[in-house]
């Protein structure tokens, strides 16, 4: 997804509801869940996974992950993460937050 493409939110009282329709390069829209939006470097980063009209993951362990912004006025923007040492950064956040997930669903 790039800076001039869609990002439409359909919020609910409770952020485990929060739906981001996404508009792909390809012309495609995809319904997605919020999974987590993590802070790296004082940069918020959103996580964010395709689900069914049932609200499950479309395919296991597939998730979108941009830059997140809002403006003054709380409207949310995503955009790219273009810089692999970047990328590399989240993506290793992102697997500490999963592995601190499946850490606390121990019994």
């Amino acid at each position: 997804m790039n800076e001039n493409e869609n990002l439409t939110n359909e919020f609910d009282d409770d952020p485990d509801d929060y739906r981001v329709t996404l508009d792909l390069d390809d012309g495609t829209s995809v319904e997605c869940a919020i999974l987590t939006i993590l802070e790296v470097d004082d940069q918020d980063y959103i996580v964010l996974v395709p689900v069914d009209e049932n609200d499950e993951p479309i395919e296991e362990g597939e998730v979108f992950i941009y830059r997140y912004y809002e403006d003054e006025d709380g409207n949310p923007s995503l955009d790219n993460i273009d810089n692999d040492d970047e990328f590399d950064r989240v993506s290793e956040c992102f697997d500490e937050f999963l592995d601190e997930q499946e850490f606390n669903e121990l019994p």
